[in-house]
Formats: structure tokens, C-alpha cells, sequence
């Protein structure tokens, strides 16, 4: 999961996003909450993969568990 969710102060603020492109770690949880399932996110984004939305899925759960503690990268 490490290596697919990345930080950097220069790519949306900051946030998480997955592998440094422009799409938020919330962004796909978000879209997951609305109903979306995995085969039409990956539609909509070619660019994603299956193992980038279980990263955010695992993101998820280290987060409400208190067990993911970023390592944020610099650009």
C-alpha cells in the first residue's frame, strides 16, 4: 500500500493521493461511499488500477485504526 498512496506538498495540497497523479485517496473512497463500483471507477480513470483502489481501502482502515503514519515524499 506504501508505495501506491504518496505525499507531496506540491500535488493536491498535501493530501494523499495514489501513486503522485492528481486523484486524492479521498476522492476514491468518496466515489465508493456514492455507489460506484470498482470496474466503473477504473472505467472513468483508465489510468487507476485494481491495486490502487484496495490501497485506498487499506489507507482507509490504517486511518480509522490509528496504524498508518505517512512517510511524506518531497517533489
Amino acid at each position: 500500500m506504501h508505495e501506491r498512496i504518496t505525499i507531496n506538498s506540491g500535488i493536491c495540497g498535501g493530501r494523499p493521493t495514489i501513486r503522485g497523479m492528481r486523484i486524492r485517496v479521498v476522492d476514491v473512497l468518496e466515489m465508493l461511499a456514492g455507489g460506484m463500483t470498482q470496474a466503473e471507477i477504473l472505467e472513468d480513470f483508465p489510468y487507476l488500477q485494481a491495486e490502487d483502489i484496495k490501497a485506498c481501502l487499506d489507507f482507509a482502515a490504517a486511518q480509522a485504526n490509528g496504524t498508518w503514519h505517512p512517510v511524506p515524499q518531497v517533489a
